[in-house]
C-alpha cells in the first residue's frame, strides 16, 4: 500500500485535509491514513482526480492544415499518437475519448496503454467516424448513406470494440466546402445511428454545430452533442429535457481564430471559425440558462489545439460562465457520466487511482493544472518518478 501523506485532498465534493492510500491500482482509503509500505509526502499539496477530456483526435498534431496529413502513412499517425498519449498524461489527463481516428488506430491506442505498452490516459474510442458521402471529415471517417448503411456502418464500429459511436449531424470548419451548420445525416439516418447503438447500451456523439443538426441528432437519443456552436434556446431547452451532454470544446475554436491565416490555417477555415466564434457565447448563454450537462473536452490536435495545453480548456470554460468549480465538475465526474464508467473522476474509497498532485486547489483556481507534479494512471505513477 502506497500513501500519499500530510495533503489536501480536492474533488466535486470538496476539499480536504486527507491522505490517500493506493494498493493495486484502486484508492483504499481516504482520511487520516498513517504509514504505508511505501509512501509519498504531498505536504503543501493538493489531491485531485485526473482530468477527463471527452473530444480528442489522437492522431492528429495541431498542425496549422489538417489536410496536410491526408497522405501520411498509418504508422506515422501511430508514431503522432504515442507521443500525443505522453502529452496528455503529462499535463494531469488521465482519460481521453477519441472521437475519430483512421480504422482502429485509436482502438489499438488503448489496447496499447492498457496492456503496458504504452504511458498515458485511459483511451476510449469509437473508431471511425460515420459521415455522409463526401461529408466532414470524409478523409478518415467511414462514407454512409441511407438507414441501413448508416445502422451497418455503425455495427462495424462495434464488431471493432468501439466503446461510442460518433457521426456527423453537419458540416465542419476543417473540411473545405462542408457548410458548418447545414445538417448531413438526415433524421432518419440519426435514428438508424443510435438504434444501433441501443442493444449494447453503447454511448454516442454527434459532431453538431447548427441548430437544426443538434435537434435532429438530440430527438434521435443522441448522447452527447459535440461543439454545438450555433445551439439556440430551444435546442437547449432540448438537451436539457432529455439530459443531452454538450461538449463544448472552446479550445478549437480559439486555436483557429486566435492563429489565423498568417499561422497557415486555410482561409477557408478560419473565415467559419470566426463566423462560429460570433456565435459561440450566445450558445453558452442558452445552455447555462436551460441547465445543459456540460463535459469538458477540447478536439486536441485540431490546428494549434495540442495535448499539452488540455486544462486550458478549463480557462475558457470560466470565461464563458462556469466556475472553476463547476468546470473541475465537468471534467472530471460529468466526463466520467458521460464516458459510463463509475469508477473516476473522485478521490473516494473504491475509486481508480487516476490521480494528479498540484500545487493549488483546482475547486479555485483553473490555474492550479498549470505544472503537475505527479500524475498516476489506475495506481501507477507515470509522471514524476
Amino acid at each position: 500500500m502506497h500513501v500519499l501523506s500530510g495533503g489536501r485532498v480536492a474533488d466535486v465534493d470538496g476539499t480536504r485535509e486527507a491522505d490517500v492510500a493506493i494498493e493495486d491500482g484502486e484508492i483504499v482509503a481516504v482520511g487520516d491514513i498513517g504509514r504505508g509500505d511505501t509512501s509519498t509526502d504531498v505536504s503543501g499539496k493538493v489531491v485531485a482526480p485526473g482530468l477527463i477530456d471527452a473530444h480528442v483526435h489522437l492522431m492528429m498534431d495541431g498542425r496549422p492544415d489538417v489536410a496536410s496529413a491526408v497522405s501520411e502513412s498509418d504508422y506515422t499517425a501511430s508514431y503522432r499518437t504515442a507521443r500525443n498519449l505522453e502529452a496528455a498524461v503529462a499535463a494531469g489527463v488521465t482519460t481521453v475519448r477519441d472521437l475519430g481516428a483512421r480504422g482502429t488506430l485509436a482502438l489499438d491506442a488503448a489496447a496499447a496503454v492498457a496492456d503496458g505498452v504504452l504511458d498515458g490516459p485511459r483511451v476510449v474510442a469509437c473508431g471511425r467516424n460515420v459521415i455522409m458521402t463526401g461529408g466532414h471529415g470524409n478523409w478518415f471517417g467511414r462514407e454512409a448513406d441511407g438507414p441501413a448503411e448508416v445502422r451497418k456502418a455503425a455495427r462495424e464500429q462495434l464488431k471493432d470494440g468501439a466503446d461510442v459511436l460518433k457521426c456527423m449531424a453537419t458540416g465542419g470548419v476543417l473540411t473545405e466546402g462542408a457548410v458548418t451548420g447545414a445538417p448531413e445525416l438526415t433524421p432518419e439516418e440519426l435514428s438508424a445511428f443510435t438504434d444501433a447503438a441501443a442493444p449494447t447500451d453503447t454511448p454516442t456523439a454527434a459532431h453538431a454545430h447548427g441548430e437544426r443538426g443538434i435537434k435532429n441528432a438530440v430527438r434521435a437519443g443522441i448522447t452527447s452533442i459535440e461543439h454545438g456552436t450555433f445551439m439556440d434556446a430551444e435546442a437547449a431547452r432540448l438537451m436539457a429535457e432529455k439530459g443531452t451532454y454538450w461538449v463544448p470544446t472552446a479550445s478549437a475554436l480559439h486555436g483557429i481564430v486566435d492563429n489565423g491565416v498568417e499561422a497557415g490555417i486555410p482561409a477557408d477555415a478560419v473565415a467559419k471559425a470566426e463566423d462560429a466564434a460570433e456565435r459561440f457565447g450566445g450558445a453558452w448563454e442558452h445552455a447555462l440558462d436551460a441547465g445543459v450537462p456540460i463535459a469538458m473536452g477540447t478536439d486536441a490536435g485540431t490546428p494549434f489545439n495540442f495535448f499539452e495545453k488540455i486544462p486550458g480548456e478549463l480557462a475558457y470554460m470560466v470565461e464563458y460562465g462556469l466556475s472553476p468549480a463547476e468546470a473541475f465538475e465537468a471534467a472530471t465526474v460529468n466526463g466520467a457520466d458521460l464516458l459510463g464508467i463509475d469508477d473516476v473522476g473522485r478521490v473516494r474509497e473504491g475509486y481508480r487511482a487516476d490521480l494528479v498532485v498540484l500545487d493549488d486547489d483546482p475547486n479555485e483556481t483553473v490555474e492550479a493544472w498549470r505544472d503537475p507534479e505527479s500524475v498516476f494512471v489506475d495506481g501507477d505513477r507515470v509522471v514524476g518518478r
